[in-house]
């Protein structure tokens, strides 16, 4: 598998939602800092909650990328893709291998997630071109569950593998975890819970930024 030359550092908001109203609120609370997004696309059975099951559309000028906790995407990448510029499938999906090369198809960068269990030895079998690694440092699902350190250690494992590649990491990142999941090499950063129910974002993208700019960039 050969991944994409590495980004800098980045902060994305991820979102949420149950219908477009509960969409559009969480957009509007990030819009004004970040125009770069990903969508949590969930079917209560890949993971136990749904969220953006309905024909959405996205308020203003974002990218976004989708990342798909569903177990066949096959359906929603035919259907929604035209609607992002990523899509993010999962390596546990039974059809993986399928909705790359659909993806692929409909002209999307492509990502691949990997679920704490799911080790990173399972990308040797992967022989397309790939734009990110998606490391969940959570249990899928929801916003705000519990952070796991040890991911930290397959996230380091990653960054030795593929030292030029774009590696984001969901789940639990705030303005103390950021600081382990940098050194450990991520450069992409999906925030959710830290944001949506912060009552000053600003404030709270600034705390994740100087905890970021604190550290030397060379190295990882």
């Amino acid at each position: 598998m050969e991944i994409m030359q590495q980004g800098k550092y980045e902060i994305i908001p991820s979102i949420i939602a149950k219908d477009q109203a509960e969409l559009n609120d969480r957009i509007e609370k990030v819009s004004k800092y970040k125009k770069y997004i990903q969508l949590d696309i969930m079917d209560g059975v890949f993971v136990k909650n749904k969220s953006l099951m309905f024909n959405f559309k996205i308020p203003g000028q974002f990218k976004t990328e989708a990342h798909l906790m569903v177990v066949d995407p096959r359906a929603w990448i035919k259907k929604n893709s035209e609607k992002v510029n990523t899509v993010i499938v999962h390596k546990e999906s039974p059809y993986f291998n399928e909705c790359i090369q659909l993806s692929k198809a409909k002209k999307k960068k492509v990502g691949i997630a990997l679920n704490p269990e799911t080790s990173i030895k399972e990308l040797a079998t992967i022989q397309e071109k790939i734009d990110k690694v998606l490391i969940m440092a959570v249990h899928p699902g929801d916003y705000g569950n519990r952070f796991l350190p040890q991911m930290t250690k397959k996230i380091k494992e990653l960054r030795h593998r593929f030292p030029d590649a774009d590696i984001e990491v969901d789940g639990g990142v705030n303005d103390k975890t950021i600081k382990k999941l940098y050194l450990a090499g991520a450069n992409k950063f999906i925030v959710g819970s830290f944001l949506q129910k912060s009552r000053d974002i600003e404030k709270s993208i600034e705390k994740l930024e100087t905890a970021l700019n604190n550290f030397p960039k060379e190295g990882l």
